[in-house]
């Protein structure tokens, strides 16, 4: 392992902050909460905005000023442990990642300043507006295809299994340059990082999931050495180019990190912000006819989706030194989690937050995808993904329906929510 990793494979068990409410019971993982996290996460919010959650050994933070008082403070509020495993793993997983040559770094959601911004900087250039516009026809095409398999199987179908899953996965493969021939390896591959860093996977499934990540680093750097020599126009082909230029401020390993860490952040969320899009809107028949009937209405209802029924509810910090938020003092090295769900549920933000308004005016100040700093580089180009799905959704299946009955179920873990089957039926 470097000096510097993507993944620090041991955590530190949190002390309970002295003079801080504590809670004997409450964690992201319980059942009741991952079958449906706002209730529990609403009246927490209202009892104790910050308070400290025993079984999962982190400080809870759940109103938005609190929330983005932490975002906006990554002095104090580092973001260094966003990538590592919740709970520490066991020792055969810790023996395949302590490979020689399992040496990522950490590049951007948990690279601290200076080093963030400066890699940054690249980063940010290749999620421009003409990378939206060359993947668009793609994304249309793509969709379209993968509508007319479902459609071809019969009603009914799992909306999951046949587009939200498939889709994200190979748009980011093209973003970055992956050949098409490796996606269906590459899915393979990238699959269970969710439950590696945000769940509590058991060692067998530890042990696994680590062999993946071995592998893939390992195709990563072979894939970065290729495009290197085979130039493109994609995002792989623009680092490296960013690195010839200026090796001083962007390293070659930092480009192959970059790489390695972008194909969970451009898949997994959006596979659940589709499956959430569709589950939030087919059973509100006036607001999917809305969308149908005027799809320049799809932009502001996918926001208001990402704020009521977000695909990321919660998140990490590490306090770099004794601090005090809402009156509860916090020493330094204490594991923070951010109730994103409860923030975006928040009446001192929100107006009247629990009806789902595809009309609400500020259903855009969600935090979601953060703020400051770290605020999500792929955000932009998830609403736009999302907004051609439904596009092509409202156009090609206007009677598409929620199958009744079914039972929604998500891979329990700490951030990330969404269904991971979504039986849909349509007419015809």
């Amino acid at each position: 392992m470097t000096a510097d990793p993507y993944h620090h494979i041991r955590t530190v068990a949190t002390t309970v902050p002295s003079g801080c409410p504590v809670d004997h019971s409450f964690t992201p993982l319980m059942d009741s909460y991952v079958a449906d996290p706002y209730p529990i996460a609403n009246e927490l919010r209202e009892i104790a905005p910050v308070f400290y959650a025993e079984p999962l050994g982190f400080v809870v933070v759940t109103r938005m000023a609190d929330v983005q008082e932490v975002f906006l403070n990554p002095e104090i509020y580092s973001s260094a442990n966003v990538q590592d495993p919740v709970f520490p793993i066991c020792e055969e997983a810790a023996a395949v990642l302590a490979a020689e040559d399992f040496n990522p770094v950490a590049v951007m959601s948990n690279r601290q300043e200076p080093d963030h911004g400066r890699i940054r900087q690249f980063t940010k250039a290749g999620f421009s507006n003409r990378r939206n516009k060359t993947l668009e026809p793609y994304i249309r095409r793509r969709t379209g295809e993968l509508i007319d398999d479902m459609l071809a199987g019969g009603s009914p179908a799992d909306f999951v299994a046949a587009l939200a899953n498939p889709l994200p996965g190979e748009v980011v493969f093209r973003f970055m340059g992956f050949p098409e021939e490796d996606d269906e390896q590459l899915k393979q591959w990238c699959g269970d990082r969710l439950a590696f860093s945000w769940g509590q996977p058991t060692p067998e499934e530890q042990v696994e999931i680590a062999e993946k990540m071995l592998i893939y680093w390992r195709y990563v750097r072979d894939f970065a050495a290729w495009k290197q020599a085979n130039p493109g126009d994609d995002f792989a082909s623009e680092l490296l180019a960013d690195h010839e230029a200026h090796p001083d401020e962007l390293s070659y390993r930092e480009v192959e990190s970059i790489l390695y860490g972008l194909s969970f952040a451009g898949h997994e969320p959006v596979t659940l912000l589709l499956g959430n899009a569709l589950n939030t809107l087919l059973p509100r028949r006036d607001d999917w006819q809305a969308l149908v009937d005027d799809p320049s209405l799809i932009t502001n209802a996918l926001d208001e989706v990402i704020r009521w029924n977000s695909p990321q509810i919660g998140w990490r910090r590490i306090t770099t030194r004794d601090t005090t938020l809402n009156g509860v003092d916090i020493p330094a090295d204490t594991q923070v989690f951010l109730n994103l769900g409860a923030a975006n549920h928040d009446p001192r933000e929100f107006s009247g937050p629990e009806p789902f308004d595809i009309h609400r005016v500020d259903a855009r100040n969600n935090i979601s995808f953060g703020k400051g700093v770290h605020y999500c580089l792929g955000a932009k180009f998830a609403r736009f993904e999302a907004k051609v799905v439904l596009e092509v959704l409202t156009e090609r299946i206007p009677s598409l329906r929620l199958v009744e009955g079914q039972e929604f179920n998500g891979f329990p873990n700490i951030s990330f929510r969404g269904p991971s089957e979504l039986l849909v039926a349509w007419e015809g």
